[in-house]
């Protein structure tokens, strides 16, 4: 295969580029509901399989663990592929992974498979924001980051209701393997479609890593990006659990109320990519994280009622940090290091938010209660959101790559 030379895009507006962006918001769905579909299928897996909420809650932190290892290492792969075969490449590993799942039978198999299918979803992150970022012109950021955020709601709506539209008549192996074919079918999509990406990621060099260690924004992104995370892929991942094994609703109600309540984030997504343009990164993250925390900490204390109230509010608040915090990193750094920047804070979110939280909630259902954790978790997101006053990003002038 040849690589092509550098060919940076030119900047336009979200107009201009859209079909990109929404090819590329559609790679991403695929990459993010391979990973969220295991929430809603974990009541199903652990009476199947005769595993513990601790021995489930270590299902997710192995998922993060291979996140965390191939977004930290994606640099070296668009270095030398491109990001537009980057790309490609996370899509077909996705795949294999979910398909290879399907086979699986023990619990250490099962860890081992899911660490595979984070590590095959980890490569798509730092290109297809590097993409993204590369193709509009700064005042359109916000907004194109809105449309691709879309992919992660959509997600949490698709993966509950997939679960309870197909569980009835087949068996959870064969979602997998539909879903497998799918993120293949999308790698020969994008291979023979999308021509965007045709330049390559900055690979972690020493001097550039001790550049993105030394700015002090790039720590307060990992912890900010830590929180969010925390309150999304934390509390969606033992969500089903909680309903279903604390609060004794039906397995189906409870994903499909699971599915229903990701609904606002998809409109939400848009209103918080035109107020970050409006009122700027600090204000809307500092509030998003501090309402999802508040709403967290209710979603474990509160009775039945207004606990359906709070599986819809959490987030769709929680949405509102999403197109804030992607732009917010964009600027932290040059446009040549943003992959780079964004292969390490994103991993360092999903090992924390989507590992380490629910490892520690399934500990705590195990020893405690769910809602122990849950709502620990929420104090720690609320407490937290003040780090987003230390937000100041820096005004590069260069746009594009």
């Amino acid at each position: 295969m040849t690589i092509p030379s550098n060919t940076c895009p030119e900047p336009m507006s979200v107009g201009e580029r859209l079909f990109p962006i929404l090819f590329l918001t559609g790679v991403f769905f695929l990459s993010f509901v391979s990973r969220v579909i295991f929430s809603p299928l974990m009541p199903t897996i652990e009476n199947e399989m005769g595993i513990t909420h601790a021995q489930a809650g270590s299902l997710f932190l192995m998922l993060s663990i291979g996140f965390f290892a191939s977004m930290t290492g994606s640099g070296l792969v668009s270095s030398r592929l491109t990001h537009r075969h980057t790309i490609v490449l996370s899509s077909v590993l996705l795949g294999a992974a979910l398909i290879l799942f399907s086979v699986e039978e023990s619990l250490a198999a099962l860890r081992l498979n899911m660490f595979l299918l984070g590590a095959a979803t980890g490569f798509y992150t730092p290109s297809g924001i590097a993409i993204l970022s590369a193709l509009v012109s700064r005042r359109d950021i916000g907004k194109a980051m809105g449309i691709h955020n879309t992919a992660p709601n959509l997600s949490y709506i698709v993966a509950p209701l997939l679960c309870h539209a197909f569980l009835g008549w087949i068996h959870w192996r064969t979602l997998l393997v539909f879903l497998g074919l799918l993120a293949l079918a999308a790698a020969a999509s994008f291979a023979m479609f999308q021509k965007e990406g045709q330049f390559r990621g900055e690979p972690p060099r020493p001097a550039a890593l001790a550049n993105l260690g030394a700015r002090p924004l790039f720590w307060v992104m990992i912890l900010l990006f830590c929180l969010a995370l925390s309150g999304g892929v934390g509390i969606y991942a033992v969500l089903p659990l909680y309903l279903v094994k604390e609060r004794g609703l039906d397995l189906d109600l409870a994903n499909t109320l699971l599915g229903l309540s990701r609904i606002s984030g998809l409109f939400m997504v848009f209103f918080a990519g035109w107020l970050t343009d409006k009122v700027g990164e600090k204000r809307t993250i500092h509030a998003a994280l501090l309402l999802t925390g508040a709403t967290t900490v209710l979603l474990a204390l509160v009775p039945e009622r207004p606990l359906l109230v709070m599986v819809f509010l959490q987030p769709a608040i929680l949405s509102c940090f999403f197109p804030a915090g992607f732009k917010a990193l964009s600027q932290i750094v040059p446009p040549n290091m943003r992959s780079l920047a964004t292969g390490w804070v994103i991993p360092f979110g999903f090992l924390f938010g989507g590992g380490v939280i629910p490892a520690f909630i399934g500990q705590m259902a195990a020893y405690r209660s769910f809602s122990t954790g849950i709502w620990i978790t929420g104090a720690l997101i609320a407490c937290g959101s003040l780090t987003a006053l230390l937000l100041k990003p820096e005004d590069f002038d260069e746009e594009g790559c």
